[in-house]
């Protein structure tokens, strides 16, 4: 009977011991769940970026979408001068040349006809002048009238002209030296950015589409659409800043330079023109782009990068950064938005230091 009662109080105790162990396994982890504490890693921190809020002037924007178009002042279409079979064509689509490179040439009978004029106005101005000249010896010796010398002198003239006259014939249609061939040049230096043609394709000098279109793209149209709600907000002169798909932290600065006062028939918009300088080549023609007309409203509010805006159950918020392991998450009110930039009304303070980019990834991080 001593037996199993010691039997038993060795058995109360192991089971005590071990739920004593088991409590105390499951609250270990709990303490330490509540007590971590994110940290910013620092490979991360080498990639975001940071901004302060600061004062910036108090604008009205609207949105408008648009198109990159080349400048037409600067491109040329190049038209065929002459029919015949195309030949020699080393330049492709997106090409840079300069003023005075072959792109091609034309085999043409047109051509043909033209050297063979040369070699007429050649011979005849030849003829011409040797009649001249013995018009004029006769006359020394009297077996000739000042007239004959005056008539031969005139043919001498119209033979003449006539030579200069093919020869510009020849210039103007790149007829070389020799052969029946055409030489198409570039008229100006730039990128080649329509070609509708290919080698040996017979082509006709009253066809009514251009073979090559070059433009030099160092100057750039941005073709935005104006709708008729926004039409009287939009002047001459407006300041306009331009984003891209391709370039979103790209800022392209310009000014509306020409308003067309028509609306399209089919879409019922009005195209406004806005001229941007492209000496890095930037911005490619057809681009997609989101412009903002600016007009300036008087004062100043404090305003926050569009990137450190992170929007979460109907809520506005930004990251307020003091240092890798103190990142705050802070409600802010808006009060509008221009460009890359959105002004806010409460929440944050001048001077603030925000994370403004991959800010809804570190939102995520903060709030798991």
């Amino acid at each position: 009977m001593l037996q199993i009662n010691k039997t038993k109080t060795f058995l109360l105790i192991a089971l005590s011991a071990m739920s004593v162990g088991i409590f105390s396994c499951k609250d270990k982890p709990k303490e330490e769940v509540a007590d971590r504490k994110y940290v910013l890693p620092d490979s991360l921190l080498k990639t975001i970026r940071l901004d302060t809020v600061r004062m910036k002037p108090n604008v009205d924007a609207v949105t408008l979408t648009g198109v990159v178009d080349f400048n037409q002042d600067n491109m040329v279409h190049i038209y065929p001068l002459v029919s015949g079979n195309l030949q020699g064509i080393k330049v492709m689509l997106g090409d840079y040349v300069h003023a005075g490179d072959i792109l091609g040439t034309i085999r043409s009978t047109d051509v043909a006809g033209i050297s063979s004029s040369l070699i007429n106005a050649q011979s005849n101005l030849a003829v011409a002048k040797k009649t001249m000249e013995a018009a004029k010896s006769m006359f020394k010796s009297g077996l000739n009238s000042q007239t004959d010398v005056v008539a031969a002198e005139s043919n001498y003239n119209q033979a003449e002209a006539e030579l200069s006259r093919v020869k510009q014939v020849m210039q103007i249609n790149g007829v070389g030296g020799s052969g029946a061939t055409s030489v198409i040049k570039a008229p100006i230096s730039g990128f080649v950015v329509e070609k509708f043609v290919t080698n040996n394709t017979y082509i006709r000098s009253d066809n009514g589409n251009p073979m090559f279109t070059i433009s030099d793209l160092k100057n750039v149209w941005v073709m935005a659409n104006v709708y008729e709600s926004n039409i009287m907000k939009v002047r001459k002169g407006d300041p306009a800043e331009i984003t891209t798909l391709s370039y979103p932290d790209r800022v392209f600065k310009g000014n509306v330079s020409e308003i067309m006062n028509v609306l399209d028939p089919q879409s019922k918009v009005m195209k406004v023109k806005i001229a941007l300088p492209n000496s890095d080549y930037a911005l490619k023609p057809q681009m997609f782009t989101t412009v903002n007309v600016i007009q300036n409203e008087g004062g100043q509010s404090l305003a926050v990068p569009a990137g450190a805006l992170v929007f979460s159950n109907s809520q506005y918020y930004v990251l307020v950064y003091k240092s890798p392991s103190d990142i705050r998450i802070t409600p802010v009110t808006i009060g509008g938005s221009t460009g890359n930039y959105s002004y806010i009304k409460t929440g944050v303070q001048q001077g603030d230091v925000l994370i403004a980019s991959q800010a809804l990834l570190i939102f995520q991080e903060l709030n798991g």
